[in-house]
């Protein structure tokens, strides 16, 4: 995939770089969508938790196979397609049998390309899903189990990429794209490769339109609000007050970790992101 300029016809076209993909043009496996709610920022009582979310355009939701629980059936990828709710690109499979299913496309995977999952140890080619404990050290991974058979959790946007580290016993050690090392179970099951579509974040936007398109609108910035707004806001001219960067209601936004100390997967990290070893 390349990063495509085309010649701009709009004043947004001077700003606007995409990739160069070949996608499926065909409408989506119909067998494997649903609509679905989108919350627009709201929880379930209807309070904004997330703001500057809302509008956008309709979207589909396509049903994906994190568990890969068709244990040693070969499928084969029919169509590599876009998916808008996410920033890698769907693999559709296809098994003997005539039942599809989607996954997310692995870098270099194309069309007529077979793979396989497994609980043993098979071919180590891209897109095939075993256990870690099968695989040599240095595996590049994405779609990693947290359990196992619980369904893929880690590495699963685009580009991203876990490599194998260890396998001591039950346990596996990964190193994630932040630098982080973290311990899995060894059984847990992962794809082989990196997700496609690296080239995700190289693009631009071009225009604030393509933004609300995604659903996403305006922000304002606190500083230039008025003081009964927010913390940063008045002054003489510009000014933030001096004071540090923070919310509306007074949550500082900088300088402090905001990992809950009593989340259960803490004793799992050996190494944070930062280079510091848990102790």
């Amino acid at each position: 995939m390349a990063i495509l300029q085309q010649k701009p016809v709009t004043p947004s076209g001077r700003f606007y770089l995409k990739n160069k993909q070949e996608l499926s043009t065909k409408r989506p496996e119909r067998s494997l969508t649903s609509g679905f709610h989108r919350k627009k920022g709201r929880n379930t009582y209807g309070r904004i938790t997330s703001r500057r979310r809302g509008g956008g355009h309709k979207r589909l939701y396509r049903q994906i196979d994190f568990r890969r629980n068709r244990l040693d059936d070969i499928a084969e990828v029919i169509a590599i397609e876009y998916d808008p709710n996410r920033t890698a690109n769907l693999a559709l499979l296809q098994y003997d049998d005539g039942e599809k299913s989607y996954i997310l496309a692995p870098e270099s995977v194309e069309v007529g390309v077979k793979v396989v999952s497994s609980d043993k140890a098979i071919d180590f080619n891209v897109g095939n899903a075993i256990p870690l404990k099968f695989m040599p050290l240095g595996t590049k991974v994405h779609c990693v189990e947290m359990l196992p058979g619980a369904g893929a959790k880690i590495c699963r946007s685009a580009g991203s990429t876990a490599r194998l580290i260890s396998v001591d016993g039950p346990d596996a050690s990964l190193k994630m794209p932040s630098g982080e090392i973290r311990i899995v179970k060894s059984n847990c099951r992962a794809t082989i490769g990196s997700v496609g579509n690296g080239n995700h974040q190289k693009a631009t936007i071009g225009k604030a339109g393509r933004n609300r398109w995604k659903g996403r609108r305006p922000r304002v910035r606190g500083v230039a609000m008025n003081p009964v707004d927010h913390p940063m806001g008045g002054g003489e001219g510009r000014t933030s007050g001096g004071g540090h960067p923070m919310s509306p209601w007074g949550q500082l936004s900088k300088g402090f970790p905001t990992r809950k100390k009593s989340k259960p997967s803490n004793s799992m990290i050996i190494t944070r992101r930062n280079g510091r070893r848990v102790k």
